[in-house]
């Protein structure tokens, strides 16, 4: 598979240095200095190849985005806080018989993560000794607080007991590739339920496997519903 990279920073290097080892080449790496409004993402610049992987940032992705959904390339898409744009670029991808697959987090765990948060939400429902609350931990250099993973755990957890709230926590600082906790505390015990990332290859290895999956596939679609076939 031939992949254009939309973006250079630290997870779309991880994405470069571990496609060889699937099988797969970078045939470009459109940068942000190079790329103001979508300018630099042209015909000519994605010639050849099959899919694109865009990791940017918030303000710069509905432009990216709805790019490549014009010039009709598949595209994953882990960059967050940019889903108030969802339709418009949904509309954008169907009107271009493409396909596009958005996720905050390309971790298989986080994926199982998220379900095990919702069944042990549906459990604590009504046990009003214990109080809830999510905290999630992310190096220095991220942009979104709190992190699109956590506003979807959040909502899953919701999902599973509608009468409390799970207020998010945010630590930003060092070096940490993402760190989420689910907590429930009562006076006399404490119960976490919690996802770990040791690095940013699990991320890697996530979007790759779903530049392999979206490849022949039209629409919008999302990481667990490539996992699981379903909204968690």
């Amino acid at each position: 598979m031939r992949i254009a990279l939309v973006g250079h920073g630290k997870m779309n290097r991880a994405i470069a240095e571990l496609a060889p080892a699937r099988g797969h080449l970078i045939t470009t790496v459109i940068t942000s200095a190079e790329n103001r409004d979508g300018s630099g993402i042209t015909r000519e610049r994605l010639a050849g190849a099959d899919v694109a992987i865009e990791f940017t940032r918030p303000d710069q992705a509905p432009a990216n985005l709805l790019a490549l959904a014009t010039l009709g390339m598949p595209t994953i898409t882990g960059t967050t806080g940019w889903l108030i744009r969802l339709p418009e670029i949904s509309r954008a991808v169907a009107a271009h018989h493409t396909a596009l697959l958005h996720s905050p987090n390309f971790s298989i765990g986080v994926q199982l993560f998220l379900r095990s948060a919702r069944d042990l939400a549906q459990r604590f429902a009504g046990q009003a000794d214990f109080g809830a609350f999510v905290v999630e931990t992310h190096h220095a250099a991220k942009l979104d607080a709190p992190s699109g993973t956590a506003i979807r755990l959040q909502a899953t957890l919701r999902d599973g007991d509608p009468a409390r709230e799970y207020p998010v926590t945010s630590v930003r600082g060092g070096h940490v590739p993402g760190t989420h906790e689910v907590v429930y505390d009562a006076p006399f015990e404490t119960i976490r339920l919690e996802h770990i990332a040791r690095g940013r290859q699990v991320f890697a290895a996530g979007a790759l496997a779903a530049a392999e999956w979206i490849q022949g596939r039209e629409g919008v679609f999302t990481f667990d519903q490539m996992l699981f076939g379903e909204a968690p």
